[in-house]
């Protein structure tokens, strides 16, 4: 029964196992693979059912190491003939040595195979290199960006963090890559799941509170205000006070919060409490009034009532089902 209200939520959008397939090459960056998998991997286990499946392969098969040595497993593209919504083409240092003949010919393929090419951290120039980002938006690791703007003039290239171009996507490094990754979730199932899978990885920006010249962007902000209700769960803040703290103005935090999630920084933050409340639920023996004082509720009714009407079922009832 755990999640059950959301699953029901996340499979409105979302009526199959989205299927990716990672194309790996020696020397790849494992914290690039780590920050590609890991939030599809928590979205699995939010949901508590799949939403995602993957697998890894290289042109050649058996195992390939990354630049730290990490050992993975890959079967062969060729035995593999793999296809589905998404190819994250991951390779990292060395990369020009692969955009070889049949490299080439195995992404043209692909083009037909896949509803989606990702090209992560150097992967951009292996897709430009097939002729696939021609007259398409795309960026690459920005160590890279001056030479790939120069070598590929047909391709639009951008200093952004990550680019969504229809149906092809572009990332910098490790960091961008989960970036990407949340993006996508965010656009497949809502706002507020991506923001419960960002939640595990301590995913948000820590502002700093002394410069007053400093301007985020709409995305920026939002994660910057939730990673803050996060860390003030059991006393919440009036959001004119949060705000204030964000050194923005309360109107203009609410429109973002309008823009990016769709509802009021007040809605989030009441969300965001009754998360925790369920994780309590769940994985701890806490009595009920004690999770209530723990996220900000002043008696335990209050949050049942809250509950209840966030999750279908009273904290209790909840426990007794897990």
């Amino acid at each position: 029964m755990r999640f059950w209200v959301r699953s029901m939520q996340v499979l409105q959008k979302s009526s199959h196992v989205r299927n990716i397939c990672v194309l790996l090459f020696e020397n790849f960056s494992n914290h690039c693979l780590a920050n590609a998998i890991e939030p599809f991997r928590a979205a699995n286990t939010i949901a508590r059912q799949q939403l995602y499946s993957w697998q890894h392969v290289s042109l050649e098969g058996g195992t390939v190491a990354s630049s730290s040595g990490l050992p993975v497993a890959t079967a062969s593209w060729g035995d593999a003939k793999p296809s589905g919504d998404y190819l994250f083409v991951m390779p990292s240092y060395g990369f020009q040595d692969y955009a070889g003949a049949r490299m080439i010919r195995a992404l043209r393929a692909a083009r037909q195979r896949f509803r989606t090419l990702v090209g992560m951290d150097t992967g951009a120039w292996l897709l430009a290199a097939a002729g696939l980002l021609d007259g398409r938006r795309a960026t690459i690791h920005w160590d890279e960006f001056t030479g790939f703007a120069e070598r590929y003039p047909e391709v639009v290239a951008v200093e952004d963090r990550f680019v969504l171009d229809g149906d092809i996507c572009t990332c910098g490094g490790a960091s961008t890559t989960f970036e990407l990754a949340l993006e996508l979730i965010k656009r497949h199932h809502s706002p507020m799941f991506a923001l419960e899978v960002a939640a595990l990885f301590m995913h948000g920006d820590k502002l700093d509170m002394h410069d007053p010249h400093q301007r985020l962007s709409a995305d920026a902000l939002v994660r910057s205000a939730t990673a803050l209700m996060r860390r003030t769960i059991e006393a919440p803040m009036p959001i004119s006070d949060l705000a204030a703290r964000l050194k923005v103005d309360q109107r203009s935090l609410e429109a973002k919060f309008r823009t990016e999630m769709g509802k009021t920084p007040l809605a989030i933050y009441k969300a965001i409490r009754l998360r925790e409340a369920r994780r309590l639920v769940e994985l701890s023996t806490l009595g009920i009034a004690e999770i209530a004082e723990r996220c900000g509720y002043q008696n335990a009714s209050a949050m049942t009532r809250a509950y209840r009407q966030e999750f279908g079922q009273s904290p209790r009832t909840h426990r007794q089902r897990t």
